[in-house]
C-alpha cells in the first residue's frame, strides 16, 4: 500500500493514464475518450480501489498544479505570434466577445431561475466559462459557493473539450479564428488546451477568448446579476 501511495507512483499513474488515454482516442476517434475525462474516471476509480484519500493523492497532485501556471503563461505564445492578425481584427473579435459573454451569463442565469434554483446556486453558475480561479473569486464575491462553481466550470471545460468542436461544425462553423474563439470564450483553459491540439490558430484564438471573457465576466457578472435577481 505504501508503494502505491507513494507520490512518484502517482504523479507517475497520472502522466500514464492520460498518455494512454490520448492514444486510445487517436486510435478509436471517438470524441467522447477525451483524455482529461478517461484520466479523471481512471483516477477516481483506482483511489477508491486503492483506499487511498484525495488528500494523498492531492500531495502528488500539487507538482501538477505547480507547473499549470506556467503552462498558462506560455499560452500567451502563439497569441504574440499572431499578434498583428489580431490587432487588425480587434474590434469584432471583442464585439464577438462581449456578446458571447453577456449572452452566455444571462442564459445560464435565465435558466436556473426557472427550474427553481436558490439564489447560492444561480450565483454559483453565473462564471461557468471562465478558468477556475476567476470563477471562484466572482463566485465567493458575490455570495455563491465556490466550491460548487468549481464543478461546474471542470464541467463546462470537459463537456466543451469533448463536444466544442463537433456542435461548431454541426452550426457549419469552420472558420480557425472562430472556432478557436468559441472554445476559448465557452470551455476556457481545457478547451483552450483542446483547440492547441487542432494547431497554433486554433490556439491563438482560443487563449485570446480564454482572456477576454475572464476579463468580462469579472466585469459584467456583478452588474447583469443585479439586474436579473
Amino acid at each position: 500500500m505504501e508503494i502505491i501511495s507513494n507520490n512518484i507512483v502517482l504523479l507517475a499513474l497520472t502522466f500514464g493514464v492520460y498518455f494512454a488515454a490520448r492514444q486510445l482516442q487517436k486510435w478509436t476517434g471517438w470524441i467522447v475518450l477525451n483524455p482529461i475525462l478517461v484520466t479523471i474516471a481512471v483516477l477516481i476509480t483506482f483511489l477508491k480501489l486503492a483506499g487511498i484519500s484525495y488528500e494523498t493523492y492531492q500531495v502528488a497532485g500539487s507538482q501538477i498544479d505547480f507547473w499549470l501556471k506556467p503552462a498558462i503563461v506560455a499560452l500567451g505564445v502563439p497569441l504574440y505570434l499572431n499578434l498583428e492578425q489580431i490587432r487588425r481584427q480587434f474590434m469584432p473579435i471583442f464585439l464577438s466577445q462581449l456578446v458571447g459573454c453577456v449572452v452566455g451569463i444571462v442564459s445560464v442565469v435565465a435558466i436556473a431561475q426557472l427550474m427553481g434554483a436558490s439564489r447560492e446556486v444561480v450565483i454559483s453558475l453565473a462564471p461557468k466559462s471562465v478558468t477556475t480561479p476567476i470563477a471562484m473569486e466572482v463566485s465567493s464575491t458575490l455570495g455563491g459557493i465556490p466550491s460548487l462553481t468549481t464543478a461546474f466550470v471542470v464541467t463546462v471545460g470537459l463537456f466543451g473539450a469533448v463536444f466544442g468542436f463537433k456542435v461548431l461544425e454541426i452550426w457549419h462553423v469552420r472558420n480557425p479564428y472562430s472556432q478557436g474563439l468559441s472554445m476559448g470564450t465557452a470551455s476556457h483553459a481545457v478547451g483552450t488546451s483542446r483547440a492547441m491540439e487542432k494547431g497554433e490558430t486554433y490556439g491563438a484564438y482560443a487563449s485570446l477568448g480564454l482572456i477576454l471573457n475572464g476579463v468580462l465576466t469579472a466585469l459584467l457578472t456583478p452588474f447583469i446579476l443585479s439586474l436579473m435577481m
